[in-house]
């Protein structure tokens, strides 16, 4: 049984925050976690949805960082629905909300000195932990059950990282996306590390990935990936008896470059993969708090789905339409 981790990065808008204001949280929340359009909503609550249509499971990687500038109200009305229709709430982080907090900011009085920054990883090791600690306190005043998985913002880690995720009891990290070339992540692993393995006192689980034209390898999200991909890569991991499989997707994803209107082909893909993915043969969907990686089934290889030229035009025609209709990603 190879187990599907579908995870959820949910996240207001720090980008939005900059161009309306601390006054527009609604706003933020409408278009960054809701997706309402005038076509209907598309965000967390339409992706439940459908979840609950198939009878599928989802991880929400929620970011907490918005409520030291809009309050704990900001969170809680997104951790609680969450809750509610049975699905799992983890931790996320962005740190660009840093620079808006003003004095509710962890790191002030910090012997670094350090009070902003892009990524996680920009901070020194006790400012992580500091960062991370105030983060995890955020979503429990939430609602939600303390953390023990994580991913930052951007995928933006690196091991000081993971030390202080171990050090505050979060016992997983979801950050290593060997996928992206050239992403921000700075975590000491290789790109070809695919399976989950133990680093820096916490279990990684790399976000998956399949093969793609000159030896190069695509990561495994809803924008990246075709519905015909996502399928094939879960599929040829049950017959390789990969157990864990992860895919990342967005609060926002089914929506329009700009966040003003329903992107009807990523939508379609996204409906399309769950009902597919419902009845695969000797697949789950699974979630941290009910069904965390067990590191001793973790295999020491994950076999990648071979690259298909006929697969990938077949995407690329979609994207096109995608990014022409909708604008690119």
């Amino acid at each position: 049984m190879t187990k599907v981790y579908i995870t959820i990065d949910t996240e207001y808008s720090a980008g939005l925050f900059r161009r309306l204001g601390a006054g527009a949280q609604q706003e933020n929340f409408d278009r960054s976690i809701r997706c309402k359009t005038a076509q209907g909503d598309v965000g967390i609550g339409y992706q439940m949805d459908v979840f609950d249509r198939y009878g599928l499971k989802a991880v929400f990687f929620v970011d907490p960082m918005p409520a030291l500038v809009w309050g704990i109200r900001a969170i809680t009305d997104i951790v609680q629905p969450i809750l509610a229709r049975g699905h799992d709430v983890q931790l996320h982080c962005h740190t660009e909300w840093l620079v808006f907090a003003a004095d509710n900011n962890p790191l002030i009085g910090s012997a670094q000195g350090r009070l902003t920054g892009q990524n996680i990883k920009d901070f020194a090791l006790d400012e992580q932990r500091k960062i991370l600690r105030t983060a995890a306190d955020l979503l429990v005043a939430a609602g939600a059950p303390y953390p023990i998985a994580f991913r930052a913002g951007n995928y933006g880690a690196n091991d000081d990282t993971l030390h202080a995720l171990a050090s505050l009891g979060i016992g997983y990290d979801s950050s290593h996306c060997p996928g992206i070339a050239m992403g921000d992540c700075a975590i000491g692993l290789p790109k070809s590390q695919y399976a989950p393995i133990r680093h820096c006192g916490v279990n990684e689980i790399p976000i998956g990935a399949i093969g793609a034209g000159g030896n190069a390898t695509r990561h495994a999200q809803i924008t990246a990936l075709s519905a015909r991909e996502m399928i094939a890569a879960i599929g040829y991991a049950q017959v390789q008896h990969v157990p864990y499989f992860t895919l990342v997707s967005h609060s926002f994803e089914l929506m329009s470059r700009d966040r003003s209107r329903i992107n009807r082909i990523v939508k379609h893909r996204f409906e399309e993969f769950c009902r597919i993915l419902a009845g695969l043969p000797g697949t789950e969907t699974a979630t941290y708090r009910d069904s965390p990686p067990q590191m001793d089934i973790a295999q020491i290889s994950t076999p990648l789905l071979p690259h298909s030229s006929f697969r990938t035009a077949a995407r690329l025609a979609e994207q096109a339409a995608s990014n022409a209709l909708y604008g690119a990603r």
